[in-house]
């Protein structure tokens, strides 16, 4: 391999703008899936509901079970009235972490309105946060839950709507904490789960919550000098230990979606920590210790997304794939189709 594989324009690529879902498809399980085989290479063309037919009993399927919370708000200064726009990155205790625009609009001491609440700009921190706190006794995710909106993606250029709090959370969805959707979890309906574990597939879950850095863009040419926001993890005994003896037995293991494998590849099967913050960045060459297959979606240029599972399937494979796919019209992004990696 030469020093290409280290550089972000070789993983660019042009990607026509009505390609970018802006809804969900009708039914979860009714997007499309195009299937990937590594060796020797194929690209097979299905809908998601037939994953049923690659996947086999004894496999351990995981995803992630966190839960998207509703971290958009829409604020103003108090007394100015000045408009001021919140996105959520974490709640810690009682208190809020978030992206406040406009920034410099929000310094430690002042008051931010929210549809009658009042939170405190307590402190700065690196990033550009801030650290919020209710003046009332109202806990956080209850007035997340109850003031908030879906954080879409920048790329979904239209106003949050009703069919978002269903569809931009899984139907596994438990923990609350993240602040996008594991969007490779989308396509799972409740019958598919089940018909997935008849066929005596193990279906477990890992947590993740996923950050505001999933969307931020890589500004380094040298993809080795990019840092990966810490996310918080866990992996309880019980998914450990099936893990451990599916891997032990020559049986498979598919993460589903890139946060699945950043939480099951920086375990390691046991010589990293089992929960935490993850900061894992995985890119090309990277021996995987834990995962067989991947579930995933079509993520953006350049992206770290984009490089992880490069570092699965092979750059050219992927670009090879994410170029049939643009031919063959396949929706990209949270909201878009899916990948099935083998």
């Amino acid at each position: 391999m030469g020093e290409e594989i280290y550089r972000l324009s070789y993983y660019d690529f042009e990607l026509p703008e009505e390609l970018i879902a802006q809804y969900p498809s009708p039914k979860r399980e009714e997007s499309r899936l195009l299937v990937l085989r590594r060796e020797p290479f194929a690209i097979e063309h299905r809908i998601f509901r037939e994953i049923v037919d690659y996947l086999k009993p004894g496999d351990v399927l995981v995803l992630n079970k966190t839960r998207v919370i509703k971290a958009r708000l829409r604020g103003r200064r108090v007394p100015t009235g000045g408009k001021v726009e919140i996105l959520v990155t974490e709640i810690k205790g009682g208190e809020i972490v978030a992206m406040v625009r406009p920034g410099r609009k929000a310094r430690p001491g002042e008051t931010i309105e929210v549809r009658g609440e009042l939170l405190e700009v307590l402190d700065y921190l690196e990033g550009g946060k801030r650290v919020l706190k209710l003046k009332s006794e109202m806990k956080p995710l209850d007035f997340l839950e109850k003031y908030g909106e879906p954080p879409l993606p920048p790329y979904v250029r239209r106003p949050p709507e009703e069919i978002d709090s269903v569809r931009y959370q899984t139907v596994f969805a438990e923990v609350p904490g993240s602040v996008a959707a594991p969007t490779a979890g989308l396509h799972f309906s409740r019958e598919l789960l089940e018909e997935i574990k008849n066929r005596g597939v193990a279906v477990t879950y890992v947590l993740l919550h996923v950050g505001p850095g999933t969307f931020r863009p890589v500004r380094v040419e040298d993809i080795r000098q990019h840092e990966m926001e810490g996310e918080y993890f866990e992996i309880e005994e019980e998914t450990r230990s099936l893990i451990k003896e599916a891997k032990a037995a020559g049986r498979r293991v598919i993460s589903c979606g890139t946060t699945v494998t950043r939480a099951l590849e920086t375990w390691k099967l046991g010589e990293g920590p089992a929960g935490g913050y993850s900061e894992l960045f995985i890119y090309p060459p990277y021996e995987f210790r834990v995962i067989d297959g991947m579930i995933t979606n079509f993520h953006l240029p350049k992206s770290t997304p984009l490089l992880l599972v490069s570092a699965l399937a092979g750059r050219d494979k992927i670009m090879k794939a994410y170029r049939e796919a643009i031919e063959r019209k396949y929706r990209f992004f949270s909201y878009g189709d899916a990948m099935l990696i083998l």
